[in-house]
């Protein structure tokens, strides 16, 4: 049997068999962004239920994460965070999870998925579930890597964050301003995107098989659900940190902005003499004082002089400036 085969420009599959097993080994089916072609593939040589199937067609996008424990298979759809021109956006992938046979359907948009698909392709016996060759321990393996790539996003988050803090103690406030935003979305958005996984891997720890022990199926999956609880951590402690960054930037920029005000003020009240005489002298009111003398013009500059000087005194004294 061929351990690999492409059944159209959509469907691959790989065989996982062991030879040294006695089961008849794993078929994995992957379909990219599947439509009316491979839904008819799936209902031809499965029998899936269709409210099922609709739900994986490529124009439907689910909002939120399903588990289904039917008779003969498990249907599941779950989202994982990916990064798209810097921004964390939801992919989705369905599982059909049965007897020798795993169905995944994604958008093409989660590269860890693609990449492990493409490992199980080149190289089969590197898998675990080549060693124990069971459905419940393929998907185990597919949601570690998804998981795994999470914590590589948040790797990113925190080096950018790093970036933040750089920029903000390098007095560049304003160019932080944008990155906190992007950040805080990001953050946010992996957020929306993980808060149910914890439980819905609590759920498959109770998964069974006719191939494995039900307590190694719950042994792995725990790894799962504790690498989830994790990774929940590292997102309370991001959010955390940018919300102080974010603090902390605000402030910086009130800073300035109130020294810019201080100066603006100083320099204006300053000035405040020079306008006030320059005002009044310039009237032209009748016996105006000093106006018609012969050095009126110096002695009217230098009570401006004086004036001026008198605030600037001030300020010193007042330790304003």
């Amino acid at each position: 049997m061929k351990s690999y085969k492409k059944v159209s420009e959509k469907i691959d599959y790989i065989n996982i068999d062991n030879p040294r097993n006695k089961s008849k080994g794993i078929r994995w089916v992957n379909i990219i962004n599947a439509g009316k072609t491979e839904i008819n593939y799936l209902r031809k040589n499965y029998n899936f239920d269709l409210s099922h199937l609709r739900l994986t067609a490529a124009s439907f996008v689910s909002q939120r994460p399903i588990v289904f424990k039917g008779p003969s298979y498990l249907f599941l759809i779950l989202h994982f965070p990916t990064l798209e021109n810097d921004k964390i956006v939801a992919g989705e992938v369905d599982f059909f999870v049965g007897h020798e046979f795993l169905i995944t359907i994604s958008n093409n948009n989660l590269p860890a998925l693609n990449h492990f698909f493409k490992l199980g392709k080149k190289d089969p016996n590197s898998l675990l579930s080549f060693t124990i060759e069971s459905s419940a321990i393929l998907l185990y393996e597919i949601l570690e890597r998804l998981i795994s790539d999470c914590f590589n996003l948040l790797d990113n988050n925190s080096l950018e964050i790093k970036k933040v803090e750089d920029l903000i103690f390098s007095n560049k406030q304003d160019q932080a301003v944008q990155k906190i935003l992007l950040l805080r979305r990001n953050i946010i958005n992996i957020r929306k995107i993980m808060q149910n996984h914890k439980n819905i891997l609590k759920e498959l720890t109770k998964m069974k098989s006719s191939l494995v022990d039900p307590v190694a199926i719950k042994k792995y999956y725990e790894i799962l659900v504790a690498d989830s609880k994790r990774l929940w951590e590292n997102l309370d402690n991001q959010k955390e940190m940018i919300e102080v960054l974010n603090s902390t930037n605000e402030s910086m920029l009130n800073g300035q902005m109130n020294v810019i005000m201080k100066t603006l003020t100083v320099f204006s009240v300053i000035v405040f003499p020079l306008s006030l005489l320059a005002g009044i002298f310039g009237m032209n009111a009748i016996n105006m004082p000093l106006v018609d003398s012969t050095n009126g013009f110096w002695l009217i500059l230098g009570i401006m002089f004086i004036g001026s000087l008198s605030m600037v005194l001030y300020f010193k004294y007042k330790k304003w400036i």
